[in-house]
C-alpha cells in the first residue's frame, strides 16, 4: 500500500508526456530556450580589444571572416557549422559454450570382524550394509548465443558553438525537428570538436566529435503505439518474477 501513491504518481507523470500530442500534432520545442539561442545572443566578452581605423573599415580587402578570402569556419561562440553524420556499422558475434561433468561414488562394507552381519539382522528386508554408501551425479550445460547488428544512418544537421573551452576546443550543440502529420522527428547532436578538424566548407564529420551524443528518434501517435503502456513498464520494473 505504501508503494501505491508512488506508482500512481509515476503513472500520472509519465502520462503527461503524451498529453502534448493528445488529439493534435506534437508541439515543437521552444527555440528561444535552447543553449544555441543563448550562445548567439550572448557571445561573451572578447579576449582582445580590436582597434579599427577608417582605412580598415573602408578597405576592399577586409581582415575578418566576412572577406572574400577569409576563414569562414565556426571558431567563436554563436557560430554555426554543419555536422555530417554517416554511420555504417556492422557487428557480428557468436559464442558457443558446452560443459559436461559426471561423477560416481560407491562404498561398501562387506566384512568387518563380523560386525556388518550382526548389524544386518536388525535391518529391514532387502537392505544391508553391503552397500553402505552409493552416490552418483551427472550435470550437463550448454549455451549458445549470437549477436548480429547493422546500422546505417546518413544525416546532416547545423550545430552551434555554445562554448569555447580554455584550451581552444569548441563545445557544439545542434537540434533539428521535422513534423510530418502527427509525428515529430527529432535529431540531437552535441560534443567537442577541435577547430583544426573543421573543413574549409565549415563541416565536420561525427567521427571527429569527442564525447559525441547523437540521438535520432521521434515522438507522436505512431511512436506511442510502438511502446508498451506505462502500467506494463511499471509492473515489469517492480515485479521480481
Amino acid at each position: 500500500m505504501r508503494r501505491f501513491p508512488l506508482i500512481l504518481g509515476a503513472s500520472l507523470l509519465a502520462a503527461c508526456s503524451s498529453a502534448d500530442h493528445l488529439g493534435k500534432a506534437p508541439s515543437f520545442s521552444e527555440p528561444m530556450a535552447s543553449r544555441e539561442h543563448s550562445a548567439m545572443v550572448y557571445p561573451g566578452l572578447p579576449q582582445t580589444v580590436e582597434h579599427r581605423t577608417f582605412i580598415t573599415e573602408s578597405s576592399l580587402w577586409r581582415a575578418d571572416s566576412k572577406s572574400l578570402l577569409g576563414d569562414r569556419r565556426a571558431l567563436q561562440k554563436g557560430d554555426i557549422m554543419t555536422v555530417v553524420i554517416e554511420i555504417d556499422d556492422k557487428a557480428e558475434i557468436s559464442n558457443t559454450t558446452s560443459r559436461s561433468r559426471e561423477g560416481s561414488d560407491n562404498m561398501s562394507v562387506p566384512d568387518l570382524f563380523g560386525v556388518p552381519q550382526r548389524i544386518g539382522k536388525s535391518w529391514p528386508d532387502g537392505s544391508g550394509p553391503e552397500k553402505a554408501v552409493d552416490l552418483s551425479s551427472k550435470s550437463k550445460s550448454k549455451g549458445d548465443g549470437s549477436v548480429r547488428r547493422k546500422e546505417k544512418l546518413t544525416l546532416r544537421v547545423a550545430a552551434t558553438v555554445v562554448e569555447v573551452l580554455p584550451n581552444g576546443v569548441l563545445a557544439i550543440e545542434g537540434t533539428q525537428e521535422v513534423r510530418v502529420n502527427f509525428e515529430m522527428r527529432e535529431l540531437l547532436v552535441n560534443g567537442y570538436v577541435r577547430p583544426e578538424d573543421i573543413s574549409r566548407q565549415n563541416e565536420i564529420t561525427y567521427d571527429k566529435i569527442a564525447s559525441a551524443r547523437i540521438s535520432y528518434g521521434g515522438r507522436g501517435q505512431i511512436s506511442d503505439m510502438q511502446q508498451p503502456r506505462y502500467g506494463r513498464q511499471i509492473l515489469e520494473a517492480i515485479l521480481p518474477f
